[in-house]
């Protein structure tokens, strides 16, 4: 969750306040909320009767259940309601989930506090930040139903239990919760908090359910940000300073105004070179028109010169130079076990590797776009979001509006990835219905998408490891030379850049006696920002990769080299993102079930070959196994894709499933083709044609997912599948024709290679 939300909370014990709403139904929503329309807040900058549902039991026994957290594919507009109905004691069947707008409670004197919990997504957080609050939630609905019944029937409350939506005495007596609202409308919820469900006695939670609005997706009724048609919006649409930091020479709009539609031009400033990034990405000029079509061509027509900026030299050639420089040198320590030298000198084998990971962009399907209406003393967003809250800030940096006056709503997301945690789209948006006092639904080319973004981190790795006469691993290094995700953004320390790049408590940490971690701080002109599974996606290739090297220069079979280091069941203390701990008998187990299910160690054909990888990643457990075709040609056949994750306690398989899925084909596209290339200090890549993301026809035909059982408290998925699908894929190349790839994208060096060799 964004640093900047994370003291708003709800105390649980006056989670939910009880009233009636106009139709009769049972209305439970936040003490909070209800405190606040209480007091004389401010009108809404949204439409009438903006608060939304947190759980509304209709009289006909129908539930409405409120999503609080952005949907970018993740599957939480299902998941979450699924956790609360578990508790709610309810049938599935009567459930209707609707998305709630942001909310946020101000109090005079008292920080921002949620209204209905945290709303954001990113960092696989929602599933573990909602099990605790949300079955409390379900539990207190549940016990005003119990009561009310109790109540009705003059019985003692330990006599009444509940069953799918109906409260029942052991005598036979049996009401529905929908008969039950008026008492139960008139009871106060105890004090304390109430007690849970076993996992024994789940009904909804751990079964397979399916997304909520999966026919409204399929049927194309589905509200995207690019759905959002709002009445008098204009379209805007912005010609970007293609140069990191750059800006305009000049520029002449004349051409622009004369095509039929085009309503106003307008110059969108962006921040000064070096200045942290807090609201839009670049400097721009703004078309606004009728529609679409009107603005592109009004874009079309401008006469713009562009600035280059302080980054006009900088390419991908030069940002290598500047890692193997910087490499050559000593960087910041940032974890150090023992002594690696020691380890290194008295060593009877010591491997030696480098990688490189490229920057990538997010490339969602659905591009950036918004639509805000900036008014005198309010304003009103409506946008595909992955961090609501930012959505408001960023409105109120470019504005200067209060921030209780800035209503934002989320519709569905059409991917995120990490590329919505920020809102420069909304900013831009803000800023260009605060210049022509109209409402702007902002739209985004896929070539503005490609070419402005956070990217994914670029770096090279150097690792090496050192074993002893026995084959065992004594000491490990990794340096890292990167562009810190951190860079250019509000409130960070020069001395924590390295953070989000090395996570110190990572494998093989504490595994191996003597280990050192060191980081380099590449400097460079382009934003970055969080792509799925961060730093994971890169130091699980390299890692995971590296441990194959070792296995295969030492004769030592990968899995059993693997499950040696990982040793018996043990609990570290892990501090970064995902913790408190990390388990190895949790990764062992994962580990073991994909070489369990490809029949790791069988002989195979010619040109084919296993490999698999392991990692622990926000809190799970996930491992990949692959067998692979390589051909003549150096092109390459799926035959088997497994992967097993371990969540805890599983809320939604199905969910679960599309997730591994999912990001098995997004790491494995990644892997093969994707990498975002610099010159003369701007993003050379402009549509799918040169960022190609994977086709259908050279995807695994299937991906085998295995869930571990499990009733520890859950964990999310969003990310888990990322990691290790790489080095799986990269493993199994070498296993298939002894080429080790280490640098992404590997597609084309594959093909050269084979065609050498």
């Amino acid at each position: 969750m964004n640093a900047r939300t994370s003291d708003m909370s709800i105390g649980r014990r006056q989670f939910l306040k009880v009233s009636l709403t106009t139709s009769g139904a049972l209305m439970l929503v936040p003490a909070l909320v209800r405190d606040a329309l209480a007091a004389d807040a401010p009108p809404p900058a949204g439409p009438a009767n903006p608060l939304g549902v947190y759980v509304r039991i209709e009289p006909d026994n129908r539930v409405v259940i409120g999503a609080r957290s952005p949907e970018i594919g993740q599957g939480v507009k299902t998941s979450l309601p699924m956790i609360l109905a578990e508790e709610l004691d309810i049938a599935w069947a009567q459930v209707t989930v609707e998305q709630l707008p942001l909310g946020v409670v101000f109090k005079a004197g008292s920080p921002p506090a949620w209204k209905w919990g945290s709303q954001g997504a990113g960092g696989s957080t929602n599933i573990p930040g909602a099990w605790e609050d949300l079955r409390q939630v379900g539990a207190q609905g549940r016990w005003l139903m119990r009561a009310a019944a109790a109540k009705r029937w003059n019985a003692d409350l330990k006599n009444v239990n509940t069953d799918a939506g109906f409260v029942m005495h052991r005598d036979g007596r049996r009401a529905s919760y929908g008969e039950l609202i008026a008492e139960a409308s008139a009871l106060q919820l105890p004090a304390e908090p109430l007690p849970l469900k076993t996992p024994a006695d789940y009904r909804i939670v751990g079964r397979p359910q399916r997304v909520v609005d999966a026919e409204e997706i399929v049927t194309g009724r589905a509200r995207y940000g690019l759905d959002v048609r709002e009445p008098n919006a204009l379209v805007a649409v912005i010609a970007r300073c293609p140069y990191f930091d750059g800006d305009i020479e000049r520029f002449d709009d004349s051409a622009a105004r004369r095509v039929p539609g085009v309503r106003a031009v307008v110059v969108v400033p962006g921040p000064k070179p070096g200045e942290p990034i807090t609201a839009n990405l670049a400097t721009g000029i703004a078309v606004v028109a009728d529609d679409t079509w009107s603005a592109l061509k009004g874009r079309e027509a401008l006469q713009v010169t562009w600035k280059q900026g302080p980054h006009a030299a900088e390419s991908s050639a030069s940002l290598d130079a500047q890692c193997e420089k910087l490499l050559a040198g000593e960087g910041r320590v940032v974890r150090n076990d023992g002594d690696f030298d020691a380890a290194r000198t008295a060593a009877k084998h010591v491997i030696d590797a480098r990688y490189r990971v490229p920057f990538v962009s997010h490339s969602p399907l659905e591009p950036q776009n918004a639509f805000v209406h900036v008014e005198k003393d309010r304003a009103r967003v409506v946008a595909p979001l992955q961090m609501p809250g930012g959505a408001a800030r960023a409105v109120v940096a470019v504005t200067g509006l209060p921030r209780e006056s800035v209503h934002v709503e989320m519709t569905r997301v059409g991917g995120g990835f990490g590329r919505r945690l920020t809102s420069d789209y909304v900013a831009e948006a803000a800023l260009v219905s605060k210049l022509t006092g109209q409402p702007i639904r902002l739209v985004w080319t896929r070539e503005d998408d490609l070419q402005h973004d956070f990217f994914r981190p670029f770096g090279h790795h150097h690792l090496m490891a050192a074993l002893d006469e026995r084959g065992r691993v004594t000491g490990w290094t990794q340096r890292l030379a990167s562009t810190s995700k951190h860079y250019r953004r509000p409130d960070v320390k020069p001395e924590t850049l390295w953070e989000p790049e090395l996570y110190p408590d990572d494998f093989p940490a504490r595994l191996v006696p003597n280990l050192k971690m060191e980081w380099h701080d590449v400097q460079s002109g382009i934003a970055r920002g969080s792509w799925r599974a961060p730093a994971h996606t890169a130091n699980a290739f390299v890692i995971q990769s590296f441990l194959d090297e070792v296995a295969h220069a030492t004769k030592r079979d990968p899995l059993a080299l693997r499950l040696e280091m990982l040793g018996e069941d043990r609990e570290f203390d892990y501090a970064q993102h995902g913790g408190p701990k990390f388990s190895t008998g949790r990764l062992r187990n994962v580990l073991q079930k994909v070489a369990d299910e490809i029949g790791w160690g069988r002989k195979l054909p010619r040109r084919r070959g296993l490999g698999l990888a392991a990692h622990f990643t926000f809190g799970g457990y996930a491992a990949h196994a692959m067998e692979v075709e390589v051909t003549r040609d150096g092109d390459l056949r799926f035959h088997r894709v497994v992967c097993a994750v371990d969540v805890g306690q599983p809320v939604n398989p199905l969910g679960i499933e599309a997730q591994m899925e999912g990001g098995t084909i997004d790491g494995l596209s990644t892997a093969l083709n994707l990498e975002t290339t610099i010159e003369g200090g701007r993003v050379l890549q402009r549509n799918f044609g040169d960022f190609p993301l994977l086709r259908m026809a050279e995807a695994p035909a299937r991906i085998e997912v295995h869930i571990i059982p499990s009733t520890i408290s859950p964990v999310g998925c969003g990310e888990m599948g990322i990691p290790t699908a790489a080095p799986a894929l990269t493993n199994a190349i070498f296993a298939a024709c002894g080429v080790r790839l280490r640098n992404l994208p590997i597609r084309e060096q594959l093909r050269e290679a084979v065609r050498k060799a």
